[in-house]
């Protein structure tokens, strides 16, 4: 769930080869099984426990599914993948889907993975920052070109925050009690706290600015192929449900995938998922795993819209359908 590439250079290679038909999904039936191939958006770790815990337990295959997930390749982009055919399905946010789409991708939201984004600012627990108007003065570590920051620094009114491109190391932030860093509330907490500095989060979903982590394929794919997207999406939906109850055996298994997880960082990334109600949304009226509302896009789409981030016309209504997750 890290994002590290340029999109800009990504997203030139995909419209090229989307523009000369370069496209090679995979869903003849082997041995009776759909294959289908998750794109995922980072190394294999809990934040993907769902899926794997479906592939497990064999939800997909009682689907009629053979489903391979993918880890990113390094420099990889899974909007360019998806695009081209190296993938049917990829795991993203709903603003991204917007953006792409607005830059010419062809590429739809099927049902949510998270229904709201683990990403956070960490401060020092000391730290005089509370709510983000008092980022006012600071210097955040945050990704380049962020939606979020832009979106904070419109509607906190701020105009002294120095930005510096924020890494996959905690050292500074240790190093320096004034350090604000972009993080995963799912992740580098816990390896802070081990090193012995106490901290505090902000969602970044607290300001305002509340994407969906979605799941996501191209439109020409969800419509020729919307029984092996639903039959996916559900199991998905069940996997996720087992994992939040008991994500021991995934969690093996996902330390077998990836040596670099550590087994007592996994349990708090289980624990952070289920806590934090990312993946249900305990405060909706009706928590389902995978839904989405489409008042919320058109919400995400109008504030998108008038932070200047999308740069050609996108009818928000088509870049996520309800249909698949039920």
């Amino acid at each position: 769930m890290r994002f590290t590439v340029p999109f800009a250079l990504s997203l030139v290679a995909a419209l090229a080869a989307f523009a000369t038909g370069c496209r090679s999904h995979s869903s003849a039936p082997v041995n009776g099984l759909t294959p289908v191939r998750l794109q995922l958006d980072w190394y294999p770790q809990p934040e993907h426990g769902g899926f794997y815990t479906a592939l497990l337990k064999g939800y997909y295959k009682a689907e009629g599914l053979d489903v391979t997930l993918l880890p990113l390749p390094q420099y990889g982009s899974v909007a360019q993948l998806i695009a081209t055919g190296k993938a049917e399905v990829g795991l993203g946010s709903s603003d991204q889907i917007l953006e792409w789409d607005s830059n010419g991708l062809p590429l739809v939201a099927v049902a949510a993975t998270m229904q709201h984004d683990p990403q956070a600012i960490m401060v020092h627990k000391d730290s005089p920052i509370r709510d983000f108007k008092d980022l006012e003065g600071r210097t955040i570590a945050a990704q380049t070109g962020a939606t979020w920051l832009k979106y904070v620094l419109l509607r906190y009114n701020l105009h002294q925050v120095q930005q510096v491109p924020s890494t996959l190391s905690i050292a500074n932030f240790l190093a320096d009690p004034g350090y604000v860093q972009q993080v995963f509330v799912t992740s580098e907490p816990f390896y802070a706290q081990r090193a012995g500095v106490q901290v505090r989060t902000l969602l970044i979903s607290s300001s305002g600015y509340d994407p969906y982590r979605v799941q996501f394929t191209t439109r020409d794919f969800a419509a020729e192929h919307a029984d092996a997207v639903t039959k996916f999406v559900l199991a998905s939906i069940r996997g996720w449900e087992e994992y939040l109850r008991d994500p021991a055996a995934t969690n093996a298994y996902l330390l077998k995938l990836n040596p670099a997880l550590d087994p007592a960082q996994e349990a708090y990334t289980a624990q952070a998922l289920h806590d934090g109600a990312f993946i249900t949304d305990a405060n909706a009226a009706h928590p389902q795993t995978g839904t989405m509302n489409g008042a919320r896009w058109q919400s995400e789409y109008e504030q998108l819209k008038s932070l200047g981030v999308l740069k050609g016309s996108v009818d928000p209504s088509t870049a996520y359908s309800l249909a698949f997750a039920r």
